[in-house]
C-alpha cells in the first residue's frame, strides 16, 4: 500500500509549495535526472543551512556568467587560453582532435597524453544537418598551417559519422607538413570515446597509427 502511495505521489507530484515545484522542475530539466531524483535533491537543499544553498547557487551562476571558450582549442576555460593550452610543459607540436569536451576529460584521465587538443564541436552528420561549416574545422587548418604542429591525432569515435569526419579532415590537411594519425582500434566500431575505459583509451592513444584514407 505504501509503495502504491509513493507511485501516486510521484506520478502526480502535488506540491504544497510552488517554490519547491519550480525547483524540482529546474533540476529535472538536467540530463539524467528524473522527477524523483530532482525532488530528493531539492529537499536535501531545503534541509541545509541557507548559506550552503546560496553558495551552491552562486557557484552555478558564476560558472555560467564567466565561463569562456579557449580561443585556440575551443575547450572550456576561465581565461582566453585554457590551462592545457597555456601549459608550457605540454608538447605544443602535438594536437589531438576530438569531438567534444568530454573526450578531452576522458583522454586526460588516462594520463597517457601530454600534447594539446582541438575540439571540433561534433562530427559531420548530414542527417542531423551538421556539415563542416558547423564544426571548428577552419581553426584546425589554421593551426596546422602555422608551422608549429608536427602531428595531428584524430581521436574521434569510430562511428560512420566519425569516419566521415576523419576522412574530410584528412583531405583538408593533405599537403601540409603535418603527420596525420588515428588512435589504435582498441575501441570497438560504433563506440563513443568518452565511454571507453581509461586503460583501453590510453593504449589507443599511445599505439596510434598513421592515417591512410581511401585510395592511399
Amino acid at each position: 500500500m505504501v509503495f502504491l502511495c509513493n507511485i501516486r505521489i510521484f506520478a502526480f507530484m502535488n506540491f504544497s509549495s510552488k517554490l519547491i515545484e519550480e525547483a524540482v522542475h529546474a533540476f529535472a530539466a538536467l540530463p539524467g535526472i528524473g522527477k524523483k531524483t530532482a525532488l530528493r535533491l531539492v529537499l536535501h537543499l531545503v534541509k541545509q543551512q541557507p548559506e550552503v544553498t546560496v553558495q551552491f547557487a552562486e557557484a552555478i551562476l558564476k560558472m555560467r556568467q564567466n565561463i569562456k571558450e579557449c580561443e585556440r582549442c575551443h575547450n572550456i576555460s576561465d581565461e582566453k587560453l585554457c590551462t592545457i593550452c597555456a601549459d608550457s610543459r605540454r608538447d605544443q607540436s602535438l594536437v589531438c582532435v576530438v569531438e567534444g569536451i568530454r573526450d578531452v576529460m576522458a583522454i586526460e584521465g588516462t594520463g597517457q597524453y601530454r600534447g594539446l587538443y582541438h575540439i571540433l564541436g561534433g562530427v559531420i552528420s548530414p542527417i542531423e544537418g551538421i556539415g563542416p561549416a558547423e564544426l571548428n574545422i577552419d581553426s584546425l587548418v589554421e593551426r596546422a598551417t602555422s608551422g608549429d604542429i608536427r602531428e595531428v591525432i584524430m581521436a574521434i569515435s569510430p562511428t560512420i559519422e566519425g569516419e566521415t569526419t576523419i576522412f574530410y579532415l584528412s583531405k583538408k590537411l593533405r599537403g601540409l607538413d603535418v603527420k596525420l594519425s588515428t588512435i589504435a582500434r582498441g575501441i570497438s566500431f560504433g563506440g563513443d570515446l568518452e565511454y571507453a575505459d581509461e586503460l583501453t583509451l590510453g593504449r589507443s592513444i599511445v599505439a596510434r597509427v598513421p592515417y591512410k584514407g581511401a585510395g592511399e
